[in-house]
């Protein structure tokens, strides 16, 4: 007990630069503070002192703004930042080392007894406002973005973002950002998850570029292996005009 106690208190420090000591933390951290009241609830709800435990679970949403239900599962080194807002379901599993902010929600879609509640592996990050429904389960290591609604699993290592949620497979961008200093500027300038319609055309102009240099390329091979001359596979990058691109995303007006 002592020694999960030391874990929660050591695992701010290692997630939060703004704590500055132990006695803060203890004080002043509504996510410690909840942490601990679940601990117990937690053990009293598995000894069949139902109404005991969820009354203390009750006493510590009042005092810090998380409600967790006492009936969960939540692992080692478990952080929450901030905490206002979060709600943990009932069947919720979260393993070790995972992190929310506030305004999370690991909520139910069902009114059916038994598993309800989302499964969150080991690692999981899970950003502000995000809304996880549903016995699905985030894969080790998976991230959450800020305000995203999930309703179905999300593989280990990948990111999740958007309404309702898409998945965002480790790797997918890093194509596009070698395509895209290949024109000239970042991708990343501004964020590729934005619904900005003119962020979307571009980032989808890049992806088009870039499948197309593949097949290029896949052609040229096929050609220099029957032997004939393939010139000097000059890229396709090189028929765009980066500045031009580069202008359009930072919003800079165009020559008339």
């Amino acid at each position: 007990m002592f020694a999960t106690l030391r874990e929660d208190l050591r695992v701010v420090f290692d997630r939060d630069p703004a704590a500055r000591s132990g006695f803060e933390v203890i004080t002043c951290y509504p996510g410690f503070h909840a942490l601990l009241f679940h601990r117990v609830a937690h053990r009293l709800w598995g000894w069949g002192l139902r109404w005991l435990a969820r009354f203390l679970a009750h006493i510590g949403r009042f005092l810090t703004g998380i409600e967790i239900h006492p009936g969960a599962t939540i692992g080692r080194r478990f952080f929450i930042d901030h905490g206002m807002g979060v709600v943990i379901g009932e069947t919720a599993e979260i393993g070790d080392d995972c992190t929310l902010y506030h305004g999370v929600t690991l909520g139910g879609t069902s009114w059916n007894k038994g598993k309800r509640h989302p499964t969150l592996c080991n690692g999981v990050v899970v950003g502000a406002g995000a809304k996880i429904l549903g016995p699905i389960t985030m894969g080790a290591e998976a991230k959450i973005g800020s305000n995203a609604v999930v309703v179905r699993d999300v593989p280990a290592g990948c990111t999740a973002v958007g309404i309702p949620a898409r998945i965002i497979q480790p790797g997918d961008g890093v194509v596009r950002e070698h395509k895209a200093e290949r024109l000239g500027f970042s991708a990343y300038a501004v964020g590729a998850d934005t619904n900005d319609p003119m962020v979307k055309a571009i980032h989808g102009l890049i992806d088009h570029a870039a499948a197309q240099d593949q097949r290029i390329d896949a052609l040229l091979a096929q050609i220099e292996r029957l032997g004939g001359d393939a010139g000097d596979g000059k890229a396709t990058a090189d028929k765009f005009d980066p500045v031009y691109l580069a202008r359009i995303v930072n919003g800079a007006p165009q020559d008339p």
